[in-house]
């Protein structure tokens, strides 16, 4: 009977062993914006993809619309491994030391999304990826979102018109620079919190890409909006590196395909998804939208260059040379 007894433990504990053994690896990946939303989809997709590839080895449960995390806690959970994976915008690591990425943040440093792919899928790219290590930090792809439009309440023509106007924006010292040159008043806050402050007046005015500004309902809560496309949002998708250098080779290498995959049909999507929630603002009717003349066009760039010169010494000087070189942009033009 003894032997019996040890034997059937003995193929329990087997089994529970198996068992365990099967439990996928979980990953949590949780963002601040809506499913709808060029980053949303992305995140759904990688998921999609991450589980076809690890043939189940791999559950991820994708968080968004800060269910998980808002915009300020999420940082610090992916460091102490409570999630696994983040995109947050580019702006966010200014605060972890790296202010290198604010760059991207620069108003008028990109001209397009060929100039932009220029640094984000080259080397100028990778080297601030690698900087993100030492955080305990890895980073995996770079997402675009779109380039931003300024709205209000109050139409928005020139430079000028901003001056006075609180403007909400998220964490970030050089969009602080950028309003404080439009003489407007930077209003740091929360994505999630911003549609109640922009419809209780809190703030004037903000700025975002239109899937953004759609998706959240702020156009039913602004009366102008204006194309400027002032200014790049875009993400860096990123992950414990602690939990990534610890995965299976093969359960790496079968991720970094699904990711590679759903970067670039993440990209593919930003644009025509803001094309798409532009037209869906203006078929509202709640939102005069307004494209501003090749003038009004260049007086905005005038105006708002200084800032490059003005955060060299937080950004970085050689960053921003190497992101001009990068992309054949010349400040002394205008």
């Amino acid at each position: 009977m003894k032997v019996r007894a040890i034997l059937l433990g003995l193929v329990m504990a087997g089994l529970s062993a198996g068992a365990a053994a099967a439990d996928p690896i979980v990953i949590k990946f949780s963002h601040v914006v809506a499913t709808d939303t060029p980053k949303g989809k992305a995140a759904e997709k990688f998921k999609e993809l991450a589980e076809q590839y690890t043939n189940g080895a791999v559950k991820v449960e994708v968080y968004a619309n800060s269910t998980l995390y808002k915009d300020k806690e999420e940082m610090e959970a992916l460091q102490l491994g409570a999630v696994q994976m983040l995109a947050p915008s580019l702006a966010k690591f200014g605060p972890l030391g790296v202010r290198e990425f604010e760059a991207f943040d620069l108003p008028y440093m990109f001209d397009g999304y060929t100039a932009l792919h220029k640094v984000t899928k080259g080397e100028v790219g990778q080297k601030l990826m690698a900087k993100l290590e030492p955080r305990g930090i890895k980073g995996l792809a770079y997402w675009d979102n779109g380039f931003k439009s300024l709205s209000a309440n109050t139409p928005i023509r020139s430079p000028e018109d901003l001056k006075g106007k609180k403007m909400r924006i998220q964490s970030s010292k050089v969009i602080e620079e950028q309003m404080r040159e439009l003489k407007a008043l930077p209003q740091v806050m929360a994505f999630s919190e911003t549609y109640q402050a922009l419809q209780t007046g809190v703030v004037d005015g903000t700025e975002n890409p239109h899937s953004n500004l759609y998706t959240q309902k702020m156009h039913e809560v602004q009366k102008h909006m204006t194309l400027t496309d002032h200014g790049y949002l875009g993400y860096a998708v990123i992950t414990n590196k602690k939990f990534w250098d610890g995965l299976p080779a093969e359960v790496r290498s079968q991720l970094e395909k699904a990711m590679a995959e759903s970067t670039d049909y993440a990209n593919e999507i930003a644009k025509a998804e803001n094309d798409k929630a532009l037209e869906a603002v203006r078929a509202s009717g709640k939102t005069e939208i307004y494209t501003p003349t090749e003038a009004e066009r260049k007086a905005f760039i005038k105006a708002l260059l200084p800032v490059h010169k003005k955060m060299e010494s937080r950004v970085g000087a050689a960053t921003i040379k190497s992101i001009y070189e990068a992309t054949g942009f010349d400040p002394a033009s205008f």
